[in-house]
């Protein structure tokens, strides 16, 4: 019970504080670019009305509008309190990785495990699977969600290989579930014409994954920093 609570409460604290700094990250970088996509997606959607009811087909066009939160407070809310629930599980993944080690945490191994966590959920899924912006052409849903965890699975799987065991074969192994997802490919979109510019999208990705590399890096710090200082409260 003394572990798990050290978990738990390292987790939320870190997760609280990480999530909430990411999210003012968020804020000045893919925030603005989301909304400069989102122009170009509505005025995409009203030409294609506008073309559907000079051709008599607007019948085909009658649908419920899919909810969406209001600009401003009630969508900067919901976007703190995503990024404080995304932290606060992966940081039970990073705490409960400390726990299991039974070694005394040090701010750089947290550091370590938070850029494993940032190879295996976003650089590597991120070489098939790029962020997309709104407006941009997608490929199926379960298709892309299949392939996503498949590679974060066998991403995990082979730094594990890599790094914790020291065998010949665990390195040849490890170095094959890397390739492996690649090999198979991610799933394509179908070519359809978007007004997003490409340098946009450009833009979008770089800054996605710098977020992304900083959420781990202080993520795997904050952790670590909170898992020692409970575990020595506790102890």
């Amino acid at each position: 019970m003394h572990v798990f609570r050290s978990i738990v409460f390292a987790a939320s604290l870190a997760g609280l504080i990480v999530g909430a700094l990411i999210s003012v990250v968020q804020f000045f970088g893919t925030v603005p670019l989301i909304q400069k996509s989102e122009v170009y997606e509505k005025a995409a959607a009203s030409a294609e009305h506008k073309a559907s009811h000079s051709s008599g087909g607007e019948a085909d066009h009658h649908h419920d509008a899919e909810w969406e939160p209001e600009e401003g407070f009630q969508r900067n809310a919901l976007t703190v309190a995503a990024n404080i629930l995304t932290a606060i599980g992966f940081g039970l993944l990073l705490t409960g990785i400390y726990a299991l080690r039974q070694r005394p945490v040090h701010w750089r191994d947290g550091l370590f495990w938070g850029l494993a966590g940032f190879a295996v959920f976003v650089a590597a899924p991120g070489l098939g699977l790029p962020p997309e912006l709104p407006g941009l052409p997608v490929a199926d849903l379960t298709a892309r969600q299949t392939w996503w965890i498949a590679t974060a699975a066998l991403t995990a799987s082979a730094l594990y290989l890599l790094i914790l065991r020291s065998e010949p074969w665990a390195a040849v192994l490890g170095l094959i579930l890397i390739i492996v997802p690649h090999l198979v490919g991610a799933p394509v979109a179908p070519e359809s014409h978007t007004g997003v510019p490409a340098t946009l999208s450009h833009q979008f990705v770089v800054t996605v994954v710098l977020t992304g590399l900083l959420f781990w890096s202080l993520l795997g710090v904050a952790t670590s920093l909170a898992f020692e200082r409970v575990s020595r409260q506790r102890s």
